[in-house]
């Protein structure tokens, strides 16, 4: 049974090594290293580059961007100035790309980010934008790939379509089985009181608003 520190990030008793620093739940560790296992039979090295990410790693992103001390991006992953942006035009551009903390994917040890190092050109650093997966980019096969063979093994893309919320994301994979659960779980109570007592950088325009952030950028699936 998940718990809402579970589900929030607070809480790690759900994980299991997957390799590295990375976790996950174990059956979805399982279901990643057979699709892992596909892909290398394909010729792909599939990798990790973030699994789960605890509360206090998503507040830390939250607010130095919120301060302006972390890159903030628009909608065509240009840099913004966060400090020239009021609370509400800046909670939004933060949210285009990070989550609040207490409703990341990335909590449920449920969800990765994924490349190919073997495909990323010498010197070069993994970025996580649209560019480096899409047509002409060094992760497009794999984005292929994974597309035709990533449901046998139960991972989807909750981040496929650009609803002006959360931006596309091909490099984030979900684990169906059990992210799907906890989807319909979160909401935005429970939220809110994972923040109680601890400083989220723009909480009061945030709980003013949660019911609308919750619709336009936390709601991913949209019923799938």
């Amino acid at each position: 049974m998940i718990s809402d520190e579970m589900l929030t990030g607070r809480s790690e008793a759900h994980l299991a090594p997957l390799s590295g620093p990375h976790r996950l739940q174990p059956e979805a560790v399982q279901a990643f290293l057979r699709l892992q296992q596909a892909a290398a039979a394909a010729g792909f090295d599939l990798q990790p580059a973030s699994t789960f990410r605890d509360f206090d790693r998503q507040r830390a992103i939250w607010n130095g961007k919120f301060h302006g001390e972390r890159p903030l991006l628009d909608h065509q992953s240009q840099p913004l100035e966060a400090l020239a942006l009021d609370v509400p035009a800046r909670c939004e551009a933060i949210l285009r790309w990070s989550a609040l903390p207490g409703t990341s994917r990335h909590h449920w040890g449920t969800d990765l980010d994924i490349y190919d190092p073997s495909r990323l050109p010498d010197g070069q650093r993994l970025q996580l934008e649209p560019w480096e997966y899409l047509p002409g980019g060094y992760f497009a096969p794999l984005t292929a790939w994974l597309t035709a063979h990533m449901a046998e093994y139960g991972f989807y893309r909750p981040f496929t379509e650009d609803r002006g919320g959360v931006a596309v994301e091909p490099w984030h994979l979900s684990y169906r089985p059990l992210a799907a659960p906890l989807e319909a779980r979160l909401t935005p109570e429970t939220v809110v009181a994972a923040w109680q007592g601890k400083d989220v950088a723009g909480a009061d325009w945030l709980c003013a608003n949660i019911d609308r952030l919750f619709t336009r950028f936390i709601r991913t699936t949209h019923g799938e």
